[in-house]
């Protein structure tokens, strides 16, 4: 039997094509593509003798990248971390809840900065203010078809199954309220990769008209919905702040009047508040569903 062909980190050389720079840190060379007859990426060269004589500096708008110190001026101009132009929908603060100039401000501080006697008081208030409040949450953890066979798939890890199970879970919450349906929109707000849109889109199959717009405030990489070319349903991305948005503004809501279903697994306890505020105030009759710890509708 042959022997298989050594890996380029096994003979201590790059792989063809690529950046020759050794990343001490990932036991690797570098991955980039280089540049006809160059060995170092952009980001690598000043490794090399020729390009020596040339600084780079971290680039004021982004420090996880370099830049050339004398392309610096051209640089800021199309750099992907320059401020943009905003979008109609940005409005600043629109879902920070409303502002009363006679309040007194406090200054915020961590809980755990409070002393015994501090975070006994804080406790007694809380339980006054729910007096009456039906807080009992009841699990319902449900599942859904479109993720039969990924669930069943031999080859998943433990955190791809727990991640499947949420999934399913939370279909199976919206297909139980009757929100899963054509000729509607659905958000995902923390959209991430946009894997629950994905399986949403799964789940459609021929459906009708329907949008899925995806709200994330940072750039993703391998995103899954530049996978979906089906002709009844449209792939939007937003990169925005929940804090910022106004549903009201965004192009295709204000065009087609769609009802919208709110959908959401990747936020944490402030960006669901937020994001239930941003629902409530364009007055829409959606689900709202969340991983959050208890919540009726995920799976751990």
């Amino acid at each position: 039997m042959a022997a298989s062909a050594p890996t380029p980190h096994a003979t201590g050389f790059p792989a063809e094509g690529r950046c020759g720079y050794y990343v001490a840190k990932k036991k690797r060379f570098c991955r980039m593509v280089v540049a006809a007859g160059k060995r170092f990426c952009g980001e690598h060269a000043g490794a090399a003798e020729e390009e020596n004589a040339r600084k780079r500096i971290l680039c004021p708008l982004d420090p996880k990248h370099t830049v050339y110190e004398d392309q610096l001026a051209k640089h800021l101009k199309k750099c992907n971390s320059r401020e943009k132009p905003k979008p109609d929908f940005f409005i600043q603060d629109i879902n920070a809840g409303l502002k009363d100039e006679t309040e007194i401000t406090e200054q915020m501080v961590p809980i755990s900065s409070l002393s015994e006697e501090q975070l006994e008081i804080l406790i007694m208030k809380l339980k006054k203010a729910s007096e009456g409040l039906n807080s009992t949450l009841k699990d319902q953890i449900l599942s859904h078809p479109a993720l039969h066979d990924a669930l069943n798939d031999p080859k998943n890890g433990d955190s791809a199954t727990k991640h499947l199970k949420q999934q399913a879970s939370i279909l199976g919450n919206i297909e139980k309220l009757k929100l899963l349906g054509p000729r509607r929109c659905f958000v995902e707000f923390g959209a991430g990769k946009g894997k629950l849109s994905h399986w949403v889109d799964i789940a459609l199959k021929d459906a009708e008209k329907v949008h899925f717009i995806l709200v994330e405030k940072v750039t993703t990489r391998f995103k899954v919905d530049g996978k979906h070319r089906r002709k009844n349903s449209v792939f939007e991305r937003l990169q925005i702040d929940i804090q910022h948005l106004c549903l009201n503004k965004i192009p295709v809501l204000s065009r087609e009047k769609l009802p919208v279903v709110g959908i959401g697994k990747h936020l944490c306890g402030v960006a669901t508040g937020v994001t239930g505020d941003t629902m409530w105030a364009k007055s829409i009759s959606g689900l709202w569903a969340s991983e959050l710890r208890n919540s009726t509708i995920s799976s751990e």
